[in-house]
This record gives C-alpha cells, structure tokens and sequence, in this order.
C-alpha cells in the first residue's frame, strides 16, 4: 500500500470559471510566459531567507472508511531545500506511518537543489502551450498546458494558472506522467496558492487516488502560518490553525 500512495501528496479542488476565448494575437507566447514566471521566481527567492510554516494533513479512505491525520512543521532553506518535523499524528497508524511520513520523505528529497532542477516548470522538463485567460480569487492568470517530456512519477500532465501581473504560479492541475505503481490506476491533484504581501505561499492541496485493491484515497493538505524567516507568521498567515477540515 504505502507504494501505490505516495504521489497523493496532490491535488483536487472543483474546476474553477470557463477559459476565456482571448484572441491568439493578444496573448503572449508560452515561452514568455515561462520565462518571466522563472525570472520572477529568482528575483522572489533572493528577497527572503527562506521561510517556515505550517502543514495540516489529512487522509481518508472509503474502503476501510479510516482516517489519518498529521500536523507539520516546514523549514524552507534559501536554496530551496525543504525539512520537515512532524508535530502530531492521530488516527490510522499504518497510513502515518507507510504514506504521510512518506511522501514528507519523498518531498525533502525531491527539494535539494540537484533534484528540484528534474522536476521544476521549464522547458527541459515540459512542453507548454497557451490555451487563454481566466480568473482566479478575483485575479486574472494565463492558462497553460503542460505536458511532461518524459515519463516521470514527478512530473505531470495536466493544465497551470500563471498570474498576469506577478508571474507566479497561483494553480495547477492534472496526473502523474507515470503511475507510482501497478497498484495505482489513477491520480489527480490540484494545488492552490495565494498572495500575501509580496510573496506567494500554498494554499492547499488535494488528490484523489484510484487503488486496484485499496479503492479511493483522499489526501488533503492545508498550509497556513507560512512567512519568510524572521518575520511574525501573524503577518502573513494564509489559514488558522484551528480551522478545521472541510472535505
């Protein structure tokens, strides 16, 4: 089980509003997209010393009709190198232990600068084409398909949600390129994040997973209390921590 379930760290969330028909001469290109979204990652990262923050998680199965839940904390480092410390754990031990740990394992991997670079959104890992506009939280952002370049349990096909005015990345949605196994028939995941002040952080993440023996698999994940270091996370708090759960 604990193969099958490691990639639901991701997402889904209901589809946002209908794509707007832009006319193809007004949008600019993929390629300027991508570029000024990686540029503006850059000039983001080196404003801050990294950043802490705050993960809430939560697995169901219906099947078993069990429930796992887990409270993180996260360090992120200036060269982009995740840590993780979990502070509680309640409920389905099995899957706390073979799945959530798990994915915090596979996530504080795959964030080492020699790693992130096989995963990140750019041209050596994606194929990207832009399809229009669309709102989101109020916000307009270009939509863009994506489509892996290689079959990769990392990568994803699917569809991300580029603001027009900072170039971040507010949406992203779709499946692994490759399945993390022969138990898993399908994933999909969507992720959410949101601005706050200058910066954008996680809002959540949720994942649907089809398992040939374990059925459905919801894991959703809340962020909340993210700032840079050395700034009070009252400051730039995304989500309450005694916010509860809502499927």
């Amino acid at each position: 089980m604990k193969n099958h379930l490691l990639f639901t760290a991701l997402f889904l969330l209901p589809t946002s509003a209908a794509i707007a028909a832009d006319d193809p001469g007004t949008l600019p290109t993929a390629e300027q997209v991508m570029s000024r979204m990686a540029a503006q990652d850059v000039e983001r990262q080196s404003s801050i010393e990294g950043y802490a923050g705050m993960r809430r998680y939560v697995l169901e199965n219906q099947n078993f009709q069990k429930r796992a839940e887990m409270v993180v904390r996260v360090k992120g480092d200036p060269d982009g190198t995740k840590h993780f410390e979990v502070v509680s754990e309640d409920g389905w031990k099995a899957a706390n232990s073979h799945v959530l740990r798990k994915m915090l394992e596979s996530e504080s991997e795959t964030s080492r600068p020699e790693l992130r670079a096989t995963t990140r959104l750019n041209f050596t890992n994606y194929q990207f084409l832009i399809v229009g506009t669309e709102m989101v939280s109020g916000r307009k952002a270009y939509v863009l398909e994506t489509k892996p370049k290689r079959k990769d349990k990392y990568l994803f096909e699917g569809r991300i949600w580029v603001d027009t005015e900072d170039y971040a990345l507010v949406r992203a949605e779709g499946s692994p390129a490759k399945n993390p196994s022969f138990w898993t028939k399908s994933t999909h995941f969507v992720q959410v994040y949101q601005k706050s002040g200058p910066l954008w952080f996680p809002l959540s993440t949720q994942s649907i997973t089809e398992a040939r023996l374990f059925g459905t698999t919801d894991v959703h994940i809340q962020y909340f209390d993210y700032a840079p270091q050395g700034q009070p996370s009252s400051e730039i708090t995304l989500m309450s921590s005694k916010e509860p759960y809502k499927p």
